[in-house]
């Protein structure tokens, strides 16, 4: 067990994290109870460690903690012990020690992490999802029905893909569907006993259909893996992928330029290889001569194995119950694949071995054709390959906010002569190895946090990714954003005009003939927007925005006065972020209502509810962060 000694330090390097919290804790509040759940039901993380009678220290850059001490230790911990034991619906027995730190009481409490069959531990006589909490970042979130399918997988329970769909009936499969499979299963394994089965008992066995009063109806996941397109238009309209081909390294909203855009809809078994096929006739191709051989052969810039990984996932782990899409966006510089649905696995052990996936029934189909790696594997299978091609690691983000996964790979060669020439003018820095990747990594996404840190150099921890990051924001090279678990580091003008100055040279421009800050030089992958948009439309505090407004739309702002019903300013908003991507600031102004009142009341909950989305998903704090109303062109 850590000490409160270790505990502060480890605050001051990381701020609260995911296994460590500070509270002042001057009694047994919500706040305290919220977090012991958390640290209970988290999968995988071993339990937690609240550190009471500390405080944010004030007015500090980096995050630091003062001691302020409990009053009466002895009382605490009794209330402690006591609501534990009696406010949840399984007794929690948190380890408590009191410390002496600079003078005054602390308490380390450390909470082991529940047994599967305790799971989930939540608030007594409060009904699930919401009465349990996990440990999400260095946030206590409410669980979701989708948290409960981690909690449940171990016991007998029926996920979104069991349920059976009662309107339909078995002449609701594509027999061409089914006959894939049996020669993708025979590919893998020709003496599969399932293959010699009939269809109806090959879909009993892959739990595609079932039982229910006396007639043998499908289950959602027969639907979607083997239905016919008729059925998949009626049950599942929205369940598609979309593959869409942008110019550039950016989105740039133009109603007068559509996007080659190749809509896939089909049953799964078969979407897969579309899209998969999609992609690789479509990616940039190298020149490679293996050796030994006389003739050379053009291959994709990214490893097919990796594409089918990446598809695959999306697909598997996608929330089915959202209306939506997976996009497939491809730009120049970079494959983004985004689909709805947060990650269930903490974000932070993403490519650990074991999977928790929404849609097992799903998954088991994909796992026994090959089409994804063993449990767990896929993410570190995909890091690996990149590695093996000297290509950046894929950047995962999972944003439970606005119920997203984005994986992002982009096509540029680790460690290119360009990107030599460009770290050799940081040389007097003495920079390491580690800080060089990041700094390349950084210019190219746009944005760097601890985690991406991590994936980008194996082997170091948390407390000394905190640690380098820290310095190159010492040294001018990254600039500090956001806060606690939303903590990234985005590049200062310092670091990209340099990198500049060297793609001017190549293009036999002179440093006299730039003639542009590094802030114009272009746009950054991290400030894109749902389809990677690095748009700032709306950004602007001047009047440019409001004076472009559609007559209509400036009619229906004055018609709303300052009494107007939640629900109408909320379709006000919504018409205002179809016409155009918005900035809170802009709305307020143009709504004449407070930035608060707009972000608790209207823009939080149209977000949840799916009414708007982020421009910037990855990064739901950006400073440049905008909304839009979501598209079903997009």
């Amino acid at each position: 067990m850590k000490t409160a000694a270790e505990l502060l330090s480890e605050l001051d390097e990381l701020d609260e994290h995911v296994s460590v919290d500070a509270k002042t804790a001057s009694d047994v509040g919500k706040s305290v109870l919220e977090t012991i759940c958390a640290f209970s039901n988290e999968p995988d993380l071993g339990g937690g460690y609240v550190l009471l009678g500390v405080a944010p220290a004030e007015d500090s850059f980096w995050p630091t903690y003062e001691v302020v001490g409990v009053d009466d230790p002895d009382k605490l911990q009794a209330d402690i012990a006591t609501q534990c034991a009696s406010m949840f619906n399984v007794p929690v027995r948190p380890r408590m020690v009191p410390e002496r730190l600079n003078g005054k009481t602390v308490i380390t409490l450390f909470v082991p992490e529940a047994g599967p069959h305790e799971k989930p531990i939540h608030f007594r006589n409060q009904p699930l999802p919401g009465s349990a909490f996990r440990r999400i970042g260095s946030t206590d979130q409410r669980c979701t029905d989708d948290d409960l399918v981690v909690f449940y997988q171990d016991r007998k329970g029926e996920t979104y893909d069991e349920q059976i769909l009662g309107d339909a009936d078995l002449s609701d499969f594509d027999p061409d569907a089914l006959a894939l499979y049996r020669q993708l299963r025979r590919e893998v394994d020709g003496e599969a006993e399932e293959l010699r089965w009939s269809d109806q008992e090959l879909l009993e066995a892959l739990g595609a259909v079932r039982k229910h009063d006396g007639a043998i109806k499908p289950t959602v996941a027969g639907l979607l893996l083997f239905g016919s397109s008729k059925a998949l238009r009626q049950f599942f309209p929205m369940m598609r992928i979309d593959y869409i081909r942008v110019p550039g390294v950016r989105w740039i909203k133009d109603p007068d330029r559509r996007f080659d855009t190749v809509e896939i809809r089909s049953p799964l078994i078969r979407a897969i290889q579309r899209a998969r096929a999609a992609i690789l006739d479509d990616l940039p191709r190298a020149f490679s001569l293996p050796a030994g051989e006389t003739q050379g052969r053009e291959i994709p810039l990214l490893p097919d194995r990796v594409i089918r990984e990446v598809v695959a996932n999306a697909v598997m782990h996608r929330s089915y119950k959202v209306h939506g899409s997976i996009q497939i966006i491809r730009y120049a510089n970079r494959l983004e694949i985004r689909n709805p649905g947060y990650s269930l696995k903490a974000e932070e052990r993403l490519g650990e071995p074991g999977s928790e996936t929404r849609n097992p029934k799903i998954a088991a189909v994909f796992h026994e054709i090959k089409f994804a790696e063993t449990k767990g594997s896929g993410i570190r299978v995909m890091r690996e390959l990149m590695a093996e091609c000297s290509l950046s690691p894929p950047y995962l983000q999972s944003d439970r906010t606005g119920n997203s996964f984005i994986a992002i790979l982009l096509f540029h060669h680790f460690l290119s002569r360009d990107d030599l020439d460009w770290l050799s003018t940081f040389s007097d820095l003495n920079l390491s190895d580690e800080e060089r990747k990041a700094l390349v990594s950084a210019r190219e996404v746009g944005a760097i946090d601890n985690s991406s840190y991590r994936n980008l150099n194996r082997g170091v921890d948390t407390l000394n990714a905190s640690k380098h990051l820290r310095r190159l924001c010492d040294l001018g090279l990254f600039q500090k954003k956001g806060q606690g678990s939303g903590t990234y580091y985005v590049p200062t003008e310092k670091l990209l005009a340099s990198w500049n100055l060297i793609q001017a040279k190549e293009a036999g421009i002179g440093p006299s003939e730039v003639g542009m800050k590094p802030s114009e030089s272009g746009p950054k992958p991290s400030e894109s927007n749902s389809e990677g948009s690095n748009s700032t439309l709306g950004q602007s505090e001047g009047p440019s925005t409001e004076s472009q407004l559609p007559p209509e739309l400036a009619d229906e702002i004055k018609k709303l006065g300052k009494r107007a019903p939640e629900e109408t300013v909320k379709s006000v908003v919504r018409k205002l972020c179809s016409w155009n991507d918005l900035a809170l600031p802009v709305l307020a102004r143009m709504l004449g209502r407070s930035e608060v009142y707009l972000r608790q009341n209207i823009i939080s909950p149209m977000v949840k509810a799916g009414e708007l989305e982020f421009t910037i998903p990855e990064e739901p704090n950006h400073p440049r962060q905008s909304y839009r109303a979501p598209s079903e062109g997009r």
